[in-house]
């Protein structure tokens, strides 16, 4: 079996959006305005394929195994997220959304690993830790030392995780009125 990891093409959102939604769960239908499971996969496939929010294929990256989609990688720079809030806000606004505001998740001067989701068939080869690795390049061949990313309090599995990939809690995080960690490793 070989894996490799790319750049996402806007044809990835059919394969992409159930993965974000699986590792994001009830934050995908405020991310979408949506309420309906059906109405999320397509606003996720609609934001995924634009160039202008943190969903966009721009900032994701697929695992491929044996030419199948296996799993995703959401990452952007900090520095960049107002500007995809403020996008995203601006869409959510258009389509009439309740609640429009998006919370920030990451610092100016960090790269933030939004999405991670594995494709449940592929679980458990080492995917998620080559598109971790992954991630470790990204951050130094565009010259950041801080990879972050947020981790629900409760996940104590992800956390453990987290920490021995090399993260630290550094501090508190909300996100939708949800307590989150905020992670990060130097690079």
């Amino acid at each position: 079996m070989t894996m490799t990891i790319r750049q996402a093409q806007p044809a990835d959102a059919i394969a992409a959006a159930p993965l974000i939604i699986d590792a994001i769960g009830d934050i995908a239908k405020r991310m979408t305005g949506e309420t309906e499971w059906d109405l999320v996969n397509q606003g996720l496939c609609e934001l995924f394929k634009r160039n202008d929010n943190r969903h966009s294929y721009l900032y994701t990256y697929i695992a491929e195994l044996d030419d199948t989609v296996a799993g995703i990688m959401v990452l952007y720079p900090g520095k960049d997220a107002p500007a995809l809030d403020r996008n995203l806000s601006d869409w959510l606004a258009k389509k009439g959304a309740a609640n429009t505001k998006v919370d920030a998740e990451s610092l100016a001067d960090e790269l933030y690993i939004d999405t991670v989701c594995i494709d449940p068939a592929f679980r458990g080869k080492g995917i998620g830790s080559q598109l971790f690795a992954y991630a470790e390049e990204v951050a130094q061949q565009t010259g950041f030392s801080n990879l972050s990313l947020n981790v629900e309090i409760e996940k104590e599995p992800a956390i453990r995780l987290y920490k021995r990939l090399g993260y630290e809690i550094v501090s508190p995080w909300t996100i939708i009125g949800e307590p989150f960690h905020h992670m990060v490793k130097m690079v």
